[in-house]
């Protein structure tokens, strides 16, 4: 565990994560959620003690899975203390980010918004400055952590809270009891990642559980490799963001696209991908028809809660194997949360956010959401398993952040790029059209943005 750390903090994730070793989640889940705590808010220009309880309601919209159950669960408990009822609002993942840019264009957004947070994105993607709440002087953010933190900044200002996983980034997860039964070996190469999926295939069994349906899954096989993109070209992602290259004169994306559609294509992903989804995940792993699958580290956890008789330690981890990648990817940026600046209940909302906050909240956050191992602030007490401490020890020693959190202006594309990946695989698109298709889009938002690099 302590190993685990290390490694982690190699990167800068100096986030005090196992403060209290060997804390167990059995042991933490049963404790309630702390209460919200005293203070002064202001609730239709009427001063009331943060004891009294307020009729009002929150409304946070947030795309499909950026909400978790125990924050649900906390946000029950914010209600029988404060009265706050909060109205969570969760829309599918392909109609998410249209859906919040006419909410806000029209002045109609929810009180709390999601967002995915990124340093280069939170002005293209949201004008933070106009439609977000500057909470850069919220206690909160002394304890979160400085990488996560800076992603969430604007010109110098916290606009989002972001409570999420410093690990929770994504790798191959395989079935080791069907590696082993057919005598294969993880796989360090691309090559190597080919001939374990034909032998999978070849046994009647699916190799990769991919849902395409969801728009934004399939897109984590390109840019979550960025640090070997970079390994192969160094300083390439300074010369993306200088405009000094495009991705599109990049031969590595390109052969990234034609290896991910050749997977498709040799039929390693099944007939059903593109009605396969997100959510079906953890039954389809644990039918054992499928061999791996692109998720977190906590995803064996949810199987063994949602199927008991399929044990988390019968998974295992490693990289995302195109173009040879060997490299871990971690995500600094995440889903978080923004207080709409047009909210009638700004004192609310920050209060919500103080109380999801405190360190026993935080706590029981973790401790109830089984596909985190520990959060983005100090003093949580984190929890790896021995296969998830097997893989920082293999593969921690050489990290990176992916294309999205370091190249500007690919982020806030990542479903077109969803779209165009769909078109390649059904044969209107080619690999190279895509990386022209993300220039053409960069231009645009760098322009849109006055960014000097493209004047």
């Amino acid at each position: 565990m302590r190993k685990a750390v290390g490694i982690l903090a190699a990167v800068g994730l100096t986030l005090g994560l196992l403060a209290g070793c060997g804390s167990s989640s059995n042991e933490s889940s049963s404790k309630e959620p702390a209460s919200s705590g005293t203070g002064t808010t202001k609730t239709d220009n009427t001063q009331t003690s943060g004891t009294t309880k307020q009729n009002v309601t929150l409304t946070y919209m947030a795309s499909q899975d950026w909400i978790k159950d125990s924050e649900m669960q906390l946000a029950k408990k914010f209600e029988e203390q404060t009265g706050i009822h909060i109205d969570f609002q969760i829309v599918p993942a392909d109609q998410y980010q249209n859906l919040l840019k006419v909410k806000l264009n029209s002045k109609e957004a929810p009180d709390i918004f999601g967002g995915q947070d990124g340093k280069f994105d939170l002005g293209p993607l949201y004008d933070v400055e106009k439609n977000a709440v500057d909470l850069t002087a919220e206690e909160w953010t002394k304890r979160e952590n400085k990488l996560f933190l800076e992603q969430a900044t604007w010109n110098d200002k916290v606009y989002a809270l972001t409570v999420w996983d410093p690990t929770y980034d994504y790798y191959v997860v395989y079935n080791k009891q069907i590696f082993d039964k057919l005598g294969l070996k993880v796989p360090t190469t691309y090559s190597e990642f080919l001939a374990v999926c034909e032998a999978i295939k070849q046994s009647g069994v699916t190799p990769i559980y991919e849902p395409v349906s969801d728009g934004w899954h399939h897109v984590l096989w390109f840019p979550s490799i960025g640090p070997k993109f970079e390994e192969a070209n160094p300083g390439l992602v300074d010369k993306l963001n200088n405009n000094e290259l495009k991705v599109a004169d990049v031969p590595i994306m390109e052969q990234a696209l034609t290896q991910f559609n050749e997977l498709v294509k040799k039929g390693y992903m099944g007939e059903s991908y593109f009605s396969n989804t997100f959510a079906d995940t953890e039954k389809n792993m644990a039918s054992g028809k499928f061999a791996m699958t692109v998720h977190n580290l906590g995803l064996p956890q949810t199987i063994e809660a949602a199927f008991p008789d399929t044990k988390a330690d019968q998974f295992g981890y490693f990289p995302i194997p195109l173009v040879d990648n060997q490299l871990m990817n971690i995500a600094p940026a995440a889903p978080s949360k923004f207080i709409y600046s047009g909210s009638k209940h700004i004192e609310e909302a920050k209060k919500y956010f103080q109380f999801l906050t405190q360190q026993e909240n935080l706590q029981y956050f973790l401790d109830n959401e089984p596909r985190f191992l520990s959060l983005d602030f100090e003093g949580i007490n984190g929890h790896f398993t021995p296969e998830q401490q097997k893989f920082f020890d293999t593969y921690g020693a050489k990290q990176g952040s992916g294309l999205q959190m370091t190249a500007k202006y690919v982020n806030p594309q990542w479903m077109d790029i969803g779209k165009d990946m769909s078109a390649m695989i059904s044969g209107a698109m080619e690999p190279k059209d895509i990386l022209k298709n993300m220039d053409k889009r960069r231009e645009e938002q760098a322009k849109a943005a006055k960014d000097s690099a493209w004047q």
